[in-house]
Order: structure tokens, then sequence, then C-alpha cells
């Protein structure tokens, strides 16, 4: 039974995926909403008909109480079969419907919707560029992912649980007010303006008042990741105080945001109990008074008490059920600033996969600024070919950095080009074009996985044995099998901490280009691929590195100018222009910028703010 239920709706079921979903919240619901849409009719209908049968509950306690009237023995021959039929009705058919009406909310609706935005938002959000999240706090996307979820399911289970009883069962009450006299409808109409105004008044500002509390909670979930993340830093320059203000400034945020949410909440329950008092004593009052002028009977003041009382303990629930319902959806939307936004870096509407054969890169007119009017390239114009190993020096800010990731179509090209064997990079699919590029970056960040998961995300079909000679090639193996994790996993089941921090930064650096070497993509970027490494494991790994470029094209950034001496030809970059190219003895001769970075060189590197 319960598999029958959780199996209405597959949230992981195959979508028409959009680049700018709905910017306005409810047809950022309605979208999400669209595979639910059978299971929500029939769970409004249960919840109707559920309502219904407690309002008829209370009509008929009023009519046993008429019925009590009667002596014993007449009540149970004229009433008999009647009072049997409700019994077995209260015994089976209730229990069936109220069990019916919880399946279809927590067994189809809440597990699934949730479980449909996480996956379908996160499937959205990792389409985004890199650009898009180095402009925001990893810990606050990842906040808003979590948070918005469960908030928009509790906004669906408010809606059938709550809303729609509610709804139905004040119209219930209506009528059973009328059928017992048209008069005690109207205690109940003037109680129903009042209560329907602090509503109002609640909702107003329940909204904006949530959504302030939530986007206060993502700030201090984002500014307490930032922390944990760069705990080393912290450390290192003892900074232990301020990262507590830092962190303090956003809690108390969030305090002061979460006081003005809860003082519309005892607003709102002093004044509702006021009502409800006002609704005892008219409705029940008014019934009194219409018993005594012989104008009802018993049986309808029971039943106008049994209401009002139930009227009274319901309407706070009924309250609290609709500023939940706004508070979530304020949650809702502050998420929406992340989830709802577009994709702004697409593959062109008819690009193909990348066909390559030759590896040859052409770069023409490349001009790039990050939207500013300075920095990044500026008329980058050049040919790399098929197989030419590229070495690639400059100062900090020439501009190498930026080249490689508009290679990789990290970020759309401002201005010119970047063709691989003929084919502009813009016009091919991202996932093809980076399938056939291998980086090893001078941040040598990991997965928080295994060694193993590590090393196969190059080539996730890769063996065991492929998996464990590419480690052997990055002089990796050894220390791999000496690992042990807290969990007592060891070697390459080890795990190796957030961003690899459990391991040292070269044999961060080791797995890294293991991951590589098992890719074996025809092009191949390092940027400073050695330089987490000492001088005796570099040495032997450079061997490796000469033989991962055999046949390959090559662009490799480095400071330390010994490991690109032996490149076909160096570029060297100035204000985001190549000013110097040639081999590294035609540079040495002609006396320019690379002759300086040699010459101050120390040890083999180079100072990245040398003058010329």
């Amino acid at each position: 039974m319960f598999r029958y239920f959780e199996n209405l709706v597959d949230p992981f079921a195959t979508y028409e995926e959009v680049d700018t979903p709905p910017t306005r919240l409810w047809p950022f619901m309605l979208e999400y909403s669209r595979p639910f849409f059978r299971v929500f009719a029939w769970t409004a209908l249960i919840s109707i008909i559920v309502a219904a049968v407690e309002i008829g509950l209370i009509y008929y306690m009023g009519r046993i109480v008429d019925l009590l009237s009667s002596a014993p023995a007449e009540l149970w021959q004229t009433y008999g079969t009647e009072l049997v039929l409700i019994a077995l009705f209260v015994l089976v058919l209730r229990p069936l419907l109220h069990v019916v009406d919880v399946l279809l909310l927590n067994n189809a609706i809440l597990p699934n919707f949730g479980t449909l935005i996480r996956w379908r938002a996160h499937k959205h959000v990792l389409r985004q560029s890199v650009g898009w999240f180095e402009n925001d706090f990893a810990g606050r996307i990842a906040n808003r992912i979590m948070q918005t979820p469960p908030a928009a399911g509790e906004v669906v289970f408010q809606v059938f649980d709550a809303i729609s009883f509610a709804l139905a069962y004040m119209i219930g009450a209506a009528i059973l007010l009328i059928a017992a006299d048209a008069r005690l409808l109207l205690p109940l109409l003037i109680w129903l303006v009042f209560y329907a105004a602090l509503i109002a008044w609640t909702v107003k500002r329940v909204g904006p008042a949530s959504q302030a509390a939530s986007d206060a909670r993502s700030t201090v979930t984002g500014r307490v990741v930032d922390s944990y993340t760069n705990i080393h830093s912290v450390k290192m320059f003892a900074h232990n105080t301020q990262e507590l203000d830092y962190a303090r400034e956003a809690i108390e945020e969030t305090r002061r945001t979460f006081q003005t949410e809860m003082r519309i909440f005892t607003i709102m329950d002093a004044v509702l109990v006021t009502l409800n008092g006002l609704l005892i004593v008219g409705v029940v009052g008014w019934a009194m008074l219409l018993w005594a002028q012989g104008s009802a009977s018993v049986g309808v003041v029971a039943a106008a008490t049994a209401l009002t009382l139930r009227l009274n303990s319901m309407t706070g629930w009924i309250m609290w059920a609709l500023t939940s319902f706004f508070r979530e959806l304020g949650i809702v939307a502050e998420g929406m600033q992340t989830i709802a936004q577009p994709v702004g870096l697409l593959d062109a509407p008819d690009a193909k996969p990348l066909q390559l054969e030759r590896g040859q890169i052409d770069i023409r007119d490349l001009s790039h600024h990050y939207g500013r009017e300075t920095g990044g390239l500026d008329h980058v114009n050049l040919t790399i070919k098929p197989g030419e190993k590229i070495g690639l020096i400059g100062r900090s800010g020439a501009g190498k950095s930026t080249l490689v990731k508009l290679l990789l179509r990290f970020y759309d090209i401002e201005q010119g080009a970047i063709l691989i064997d003929g084919q502009d990079i813009a016009k091919v699919t991202q996932d093809s074009l980076r399938c056939h590029i291998g980086m090893v970056q001078q941040d040598s960040a990991l997965l928080h996985r295994s060694v193993r998961d590590n090393i196969l995300y190059g080539r996730p079909d890769a063996t065991e044995a492929q998996m464990i000679d590419a480690a052997r090639q990055a002089e990796a193996h050894e220390f791999i099998l000496d690992l042990q994790d807290p969990k007592g996993r060891t070697g390459y089941d080890a795990h190796v901490g957030e961003r690899g921090v459990k391991l040292s930064g070269g044999q961060r650096q080791r797995i890294t280009l293991a991951r590589v070497i098992l890719k074996d993509a025809p092009i191949l970027l390092l940027d400073e691929a050695t330089s987490a490494l000492d001088s005796e494991v570099e040495a032997s790994i450079q061997e490796t590195l000469y033989g991962m470029m055999q046949g390959k094209s090559v662009i490799a950034i480095a400071h330390r100018l010994s490991t690109i001496a032996q490149m076909d030809r160096i570029l060297v970059m100035d204000g985001g222009r190549i000013v110097e190219q040639g081999s590294h003895s035609d540079l040495l001769a002609l006396g320019g910028l690379y002759a300086q970075f040699w010459a101050r060189q120390s040890g083999g590197f180079l100072n990245p703010e040398a003058a010329e």
C-alpha cells in the first residue's frame, strides 16, 4: 500500500529542461507542480470529503441529542438500523477516508515533491557557468537548494491539509447553521469578517518578514561555510576573533529578522483568542436564546455548541497553517533568487559535438575584459599546431588564466573566436569540448570522496588496472597504499576530505595528475602543474609529463621557467597581449622581457612582479 502511493509520481522522471525558469512565485510553483496535478486533484477532493464528514458528525450529534428525548425501547426500535449504519460508517468508512487522505499527503506528495524540486534545482544550478559560481557563496547556494524544497512541500501540504479542509469546513458550518436556524449564521458571518481581516493583516506582514529571515539565514550559512572552508587561513593568521565578528553580524541580523517575524505571530494569537471568545458567546448564546423562545431544539443548541468549540480549536490551527503557508512561500521566494536564475552560458541552438582529429587551436583577435574596460585579454592572435607544446609565462594579471578559461569556454568570448580543428568552440557543445581537454590546475582541489573516485573522475569507465597504472605514472601509488581515513578505509578507498584537505599539497597534485593521465585527452592544459611538488618528485614527474605531452597539443603556464624551457615555443604575455614568442634560446638572445625574467628568477622561479 505504501509503495503504491509512494510511486504515484517519479521525481526523477525525464522532463524538458528550461534555460530561463519562471521568475515569479506562482508560475515557478506551477512549473514544478505539473507532474502532481492528478494527485493534487484527488487530494483536494478527499480533503473536502473529510471536512464534510466532520461537519456531518457534528450535525448528527445534535440529532442524537434530540433522539434521546424518546424512550430507550422506542429509540432502538425506530432508529436502530440508522444508528448501526452510522456506527459502521464511523468505524470503517471514516478511517478509510482519513487513511487515503494522509497517504496522498504524507506518502505520495511530500517525499516526492521536495525531492523533485531539489533534483531539478540542483540539475539547473550545475548548468550554470563557472563565473556564476564565482559571484556567490557556495554555502548560500547550497542552503537555498536545501531549504527551498521542504518549504515548497510545506506550502503544498498546507493547501490540502489545512486551507482546502478549512474552506470546506467553513462552508459546511454555514450550511449546518442555516439548516438549524438561519439566524445562527449572523454571528458566524460577523466573526468571519474580523477573522478574514486578521488573516489579511498577518499574511501581508509574514511573507516579507519570512523572506527577510530566510535571506538572513542563508547569509549566515554562507559566512560560516566560508570560514570552515578556509579554516587553514583562519588559523594561520590567528583571525578567530575577526571571523566570529564577521559571523556575529549575520547571526544578529538573523535574530532581528526572526524577532520581527515572531512579533507578528504574538499579535495574531492575542487577537485570535479574543475573536474566538466572541464567536463562542455569539453563536452559543444566540442558540440558547432561540431555545428559550422555543425556536430551537436542544439538539440545535448542542450542535451549535459543538460546532463553535470545534471552530475555536481549529481557528488557531488554520491561522498557523496560513501563516506557515505564506512563511514558507517567503522561503521559496528567497530560494528562487538562486534556483530561478537563467543559465547564462548556453550551447548554441544547433551545437554539435566537437570532432577533434588533429588538435590545431586557432585564436583569432581574442579580447575579453570581464565586462570591464581593462584587464583580461586584448586582441590576441595565436595558432597552436597539432602536437605543438606551448609554454605561457607573464606577470600576474597578464591574461594567462583568462586565455585558458576561454579555451575551456568557462565564459562566453566578448570579441573574437577560438577554433579547434576549424570548429568555433562557441558552436560546439560544452561537454564535448571539455571532454577533449585535460587540465591540471595549480589549485589541485579534490572531491570529498575516495581516492579511487577522484582518479576515476578522469575516465569513469577505466579499469582498476588502468587507474592504478595512472597513479603509478603520477608517482602516487605508493603513498596511496599507506592512506587511512578516520573511518578505517585504506588505500584507494580512503576518503580525502573536503577539497582534499587530509592530503598534503604534493599528494593532492599527484592525484590530480593521475586523473588527467587517465583521461588521456588530446589537448592538455597545465597551470603550474608541479608547483606543489618537491624537487625530487618533480624531477621524476617531469619525465611523466613530457611523456603525457607526446602527440598532444599543450599549453603550459609556469612561473618556474625551467619547467617550460624545453617547450617548442614560449609565449610571453603582458597587459593582455602576446609581446614575445619563440624558443627558450631565441627569447634569451632577444634580450627582452623573457630574458629579464630568466635573469631575475631565483632557483628557476619567475618573479611575477618583475619590472621591465
